[in-house]
């Protein structure tokens, strides 16, 4: 009887993980850049005094779907998209380098380039500062130009560029605040490979209608526990009654 509870138990447990996890994906189907997540459990076996008979479902590190999303058009001059494979590196909170695919960039008061989370953006010289400027182009390369106050438009400044990399997708993990970082957390080098699409940005990669789907699977499977509880207790009732009349 308990082995049945205990299928059961664990399995509506990772069940409801699972929802959540899907949810969240669902909630981020419109945000610019989103690396969609996936949950992943196994079956292990109960040790203590005896025979390890009993199972129970246990939730495994998990990890992000690395598919590109699609690229549409904005026509801001601060928006920017990857083209093919590659990161935009930023600052995390803590001061350490990050990566994300989130192109929608702007300049703080302070004159920092930022992007919608409040990343500091960076370039091959560190965090990215615009001064007061008439004009502003990013190249393809992510080379950063501005025409200064009072100068003529032929007279184009370069300031930086936008570091761009490419680590190995197998070494990157997805932290809280959905920034991808390195396993062993050590800055990655710029790669002069990559290219980046102005006035452009990279849509989330989350599929709405499969995690509509997704969530009805995960709700008949946590049913499909509950009752499998419901027949273990009423199991147990029935023991309970033939022991009595015995």
């Amino acid at each position: 009887m308990d082995r049945m509870i205990f299928i059961a138990m664990s399995g509506a447990k990772e069940a409801m993980s699972a929802q959540a996890l899907n949810s969240n994906n669902l909630a981020n189907a419109g945000t610019t850049g989103f690396r969609s997540d996936f949950h992943t459990s196994m079956s292990q076996q109960v040790y203590g005094p005896g025979h390890p008979s009993r199972v129970y479902a246990t939730a495994q590190e998990g990890g992000a779907d690395f598919n590109k999303g699609s690229i549409i058009s904005t026509g801001r001059e601060l928006d920017m998209a990857i083209n093919g494979d590659g990161w935009f590196a930023v600052q995390a909170t803590d001061g350490s380098e990050a990566y994300t695919r989130a192109g929608d960039f702007h300049i703080d008061t302070l004159g920092r380039l930022k992007n919608s989370a409040g990343n500091v953006v960076l370039g091959n010289n560190g965090p990215v500062s615009i001064p007061q400027h008439a004009s502003i182009n990013f190249g393809a390369d992510g080379t950063i130009s501005i025409q200064p106050l009072g100068d003529t438009p032929e007279t184009m400044v370069v300031l930086d560029r936008i570091k761009l990399v490419n680590p190995p997708i197998d070494q990157l993990q997805k932290g809280k605040d959905g920034l991808m970082r390195l396993e062993n957390a050590q800055p990655t080098r710029p790669d002069a490979k990559i290219s980046i699409i102005s006035g452009s940005l990279e849509q989330s990669n989350v599929n709405s209608v499969t995690s509509m789907v997704k969530m009805i699977e995960l709700a008949r499977s946590y049913e499909a526990h509950i009752k499998l509880m419901r027949a273990a207790e009423d199991n147990d009732k029935a023991a309970a009654q033939i022991i009595q009349m015995s």
